[in-house]
């Protein structure tokens, strides 16, 4: 066995200046593990933990373990007792070890192989699944993560958007944190994270990816909240601004959906026979018509012939729907402006005021043709989609932090470190 297991340590963990010594099987607390005792060639110096420099001896520490990644299911752990070296630069320090990073109780084979894991299961199915700790896996995400966003290049950014998203139960300020994605053909990823939904949190933002790249883009989609929209403008003002589609149609059902539950209390106050053409109505009128069928068609159909306030704005919804189906620019204008005319005509309060809404950023929703074919704004909705599957899949983080650094390992498309072997 001690002849097997060196012989795959040195085809995929070999470290130059390090041979390994010994290779035993025992048994700690319970569990079977492997050790495998480490050992520096004779007459080779060892380098300086700083400045990467070879250096005389100075001592040596007591003996210290690393967890390695399991073999045969066994857990493997090295052992080895560092030398303290006398740097002229530095003074005494430890020798750098090629097998760890710092203090770190963990190899850096296995960060990776955790890592790698993690992004499959959640971080307490990993801990449970390799015999560790939820620390232990916390710690090698963080390492990951690091190391790829320090080796990251961002390069050939063109198209970025811009949205905010909620995570765990409160509302507070920290809890609505501003992403940034890239959202190209080639490459959809999360760029960046910050906290809160402000001014100066998308500035850090854009100045985190630094002045070559804002000054590259050529099209960044937002929602119609007016800071981004000024931040964007003045910081990357030969961008595009296209508004996002899926926010503009989210308008018209939060309106659509305000007028139903205001005349449906008003119809039952007054104890009409037309309350119960409402009745569980609610997603059968804001799913897109064209989707509906069988019964619920036939119940939509009967609504839209009634006299209701809630028909005339859905079908002020529905007739919008053409709009996005637009090649011409011109025609896509003439459009926009007939909807909210007759969207004012209706005298229904909430339509009008996403009309009001429309007409304010008809310049830059009419971008949306524009850049038609060239970026996709639901890449946006689509990547904060996956935001709440990892938060959900982590059943909440306690901490900002945790959560940061699950997003960017998750949708970061970070580079990883280079290993002999690819274990996951």
């Amino acid at each position: 066995m001690q002849l097997e297991v060196k012989m795959i340590l040195n085809r995929i963990q070999h470290f130059a200046g390090f041979v390994y010594r010994d290779v035993r099987l025992c048994t700690r607390r319970g569990r079977l593990r492997i050790e495998v005792d480490l050992q520096s060639h004779r007459g080779h110096r060892g380098r300086c933990s700083k400045c990467r420099r070879p250096c005389p001896g100075y001592d040596r520490l007591p003996q210290r373990s690393w967890l390695l990644v399991p073999l045969w299911g066994i857990a493997v752990w090295f052992l080895y007792a560092p030398r303290r070296l006398e740097c002229p630069q530095d003074g005494i320090v430890v020798e750098h070890l090629p097998w760890s990073e710092g203090k770190r109780p963990v190899t850096i084979a296995m960060m990776c192989f955790l890592s790698r894991w993690a992004r499959r299961l959640s971080w307490r199915q990993t801990a449970r699944a390799f015999h560790t700790s939820w620390e232990c896996v916390y710690r090698s995400v963080e390492w990951f993560v690091a190391w790829g966003l320090a080796h990251r290049r961002l390069e050939n950014v063109q198209a970025i958007g811009v949205d905010e998203i909620h995570w765990a139960k409160s509302h507070r300020a920290d809890n609505f944190p501003t992403v940034i994605y890239q959202i190209d053909g080639h490459c959809r990823r999360l760029l960046w994270v910050g906290k809160r939904r402000t001014q100066a949190t998308l500035r850090r933002g854009l100045a985190a990816l630094g002045q070559d790249v804002v000054q590259g883009l050529r099209f960044a989609c937002s929602d119609m909240w007016r800071p981004y929209l000024n931040v964007i403008a003045a910081q990357a003002g030969q961008a595009l601004q296209v508004l996002d589609r899926f926010h503009i149609t989210m308008h018209l059902n939060q309106s659509l959906d305000q007028v139903r539950r205001a005349e449906a209390g008003r119809l039952r106050a007054a104890a009409s026979g037309q309350a119960a053409r409402l009745k569980d109505m609610r997603w059968k009128l804001l799913r897109r018509g064209s989707r509906v069928r069988g019964k619920a068609r036939a119940q939509l159909q009967a609504l839209a012939r009634s006299k209701l306030t809630t028909a005339r704005a859905w079908i002020l919804k529905e007739i919008f729907q053409p709009f996005w189906n637009y090649r011409s620019l011109t025609w896509a204008r003439y459009f926009l402006e007939d909807w909210t005319w007759r969207a004012w005509r209706s005298r229904i309060e909430p339509m009008g005021k996403v009309a009001r809404m429309l007409r304010t950023h008809q310049d830059l929703i009419l971008n949306w043709f524009r850049a038609k074919g060239e970026i996709s704004s639901g890449a946006v909705e689509g990547l904060n989609n996956k935001i709440r599957v990892v938060t959900r899949r982590s059943y909440g983080f306690r901490t900002y932090e945790a959560m940061e650094i699950a997003l960017y390992h998750t949708l970061g498309r970070l580079p990883e470190p280079e290993l002999t072997h690819c274990f996951c």
